[in-house]
């Protein structure tokens, strides 16, 4: 299933928020500026305490179709790939010169750690090798934190599994670990690509939180962050094959992703 992972270029610089952008199309930048000035359009709604009711967590009493908590502990350079070959499908070492999944991630204390030294990205699905390019719709959930790792960041994503930009891409969480996490909800729209809605939560990639994206195909897109529904995006909705993933660039301090568990369900 590897054969089907074209690369993603990870578009990196200081104080700019991660950029995310399919090789075979033009690489996109953003800055805090830029995010503020594309986002929130008619049918993106950012939800707050004293805003519309919001709905209950998608998650709560359903039973994952996809679920790893890196409970056990696995070093990095083989044992890591080898245990968690069901559960994750890291890109091919030395992929673009960028990513090295390899000798960067381990899993130790109960979490997918995620080693960041300013030189080797990397980058991967969750997933079994049959099914990890096959979501329509449904949930994911992430619970991570960062630390470390200026001037660096991640981007999480359901990225198309046709490689083509113009099928959507969802971000969340995304951003530099110096910053905050976001919302970057790219337009489907041909040659506008680079637009996207976008929301801030403004916590702390420091500390734990719950980062969830439930998936209506072509209907909308609900965020949520420690179960709270805290944005929707009613347009531009992928309605093909994804995967879920992320990648780190190769620059930046030296820090650690830190990746406690991930889920996914499939559509009610």
């Amino acid at each position: 299933m590897l054969t089907r992972v074209t690369m993603i270029v990870l578009v990196g610089a200081a104080a700019a928020a991660l950029a995310v952008s399919a090789a075979a199309v033009p690489e996109s930048s953003r800055s805090a500026a830029a995010a503020a000035s594309q986002g929130q359009g008619a049918n993106a709604t950012p939800l707050r305490a004293d805003g519309p009711a919001v709905r209950s967590d998608p998650t709560i009493g359903r039973v994952p179709t996809f679920s790893v908590d890196f409970d056990t502990p696995a070093a990095a350079n083989g044992p890591f790939a080898a245990t968690y070959a069901q559960s994750w499908q890291p890109y091919p070492d030395g992929t673009g010169g960028r990513y090295w999944s390899g000798s960067q991630i381990s899993a130790h204390d109960g979490y997918m750690d995620v080693a960041l030294d300013g030189e080797h990205g990397a980058a991967g699905t969750f997933g079994t090798p049959e099914d990890a390019w096959s979501h329509v719709g449904g949930t994911f959930s992430i619970r991570a934190r960062a630390t470390g790792g200026a001037d660096n960041g991640v981007a999480v994503m359901l990225w198309p599994t046709s490689d083509d930009w113009g099928d959507g891409e969802v971000n969340f969480p995304e951003g530099n670990f110096d910053s905050t996490p976001r919302v970057f909800h790219h337009s489907m729209v041909p040659g506008h690509e680079k637009r996207f809605d976008h929301y801030n939560t403004r916590v702390s990639w420091s500390s734990w939180h719950t980062y969830t994206t439930e998936w209506i195909p072509g209907r909308a897109v609900n965020y949520y962050l420690d179960g709270e529904l805290v944005y929707t995006v009613a347009r531009n909705v992928p309605s093909s094959p994804h995967r879920y993933m992320f990648q780190v660039g190769n620059w930046g301090d030296p820090g650690h992703l830190e990746i406690d568990w991930v889920r996914t369900y499939d559509p009610l």
